[in-house]
């Protein structure tokens, strides 16, 4: 028996509730879901090495069809990118179960920026990567 997909909601940049905590400087994408603003969940984001990546992968989600994918690879964690439709996008993380995060063109784009060689993390967002290391540790001690 294959495990059941979770849906969590369509995030929108002009959503009336803020859904986006931060990206923090690992860029990972740190967001609220169903409105639960004490467990922030923190996706992977992309990563490149230069403009001109950044450029071709931008490229190659505007070129995404429905039903086509891409896949954004890290060294430890990566995600899957699903075309819905043509303003629906569904990112899809690895987890206990797998969970699919909606969001429109315009955020998930918006997000893929950051992979921006000059972008730089808000000054608010740094503790969250401190959040993404103390979660880490407290995996390995469990374990």
């Amino acid at each position: 028996m294959t495990p059941s997909i979770s849906l969590a909601p369509r995030y929108r940049l002009d959503d009336e509730l803020p859904w986006l905590v931060g990206i923090d400087p690992a860029r990972y994408y740190w967001i609220t879901v169903n409105g639960d603003v004490y467990t922030p969940v923190a996706l992977p984001g992309l990563m490149v090495s230069s403009l001109s990546e950044l450029k071709q992968t931008i490229r190659r989600f505007r070129s995404l069809q429905p039903q086509q994918q891409m896949q954004v690879t890290r060294t430890a964690s990566s995600c899957t990118i699903h075309c819905i439709n043509s303003n629906c996008y569904a990112v899809e993380i690895e987890s206990e179960i797998p969970v699919w995060h909606l969001f429109d063109q315009e955020a998930l784009e918006s997000l893929l920026m950051s992979a921006h060689p000059d972008w730089q993390c808000a000054e608010r967002d740094i503790d969250l990567g401190r959040q993404m290391l103390m979660r880490s540790l407290e995996q390995s001690l469990v374990a």
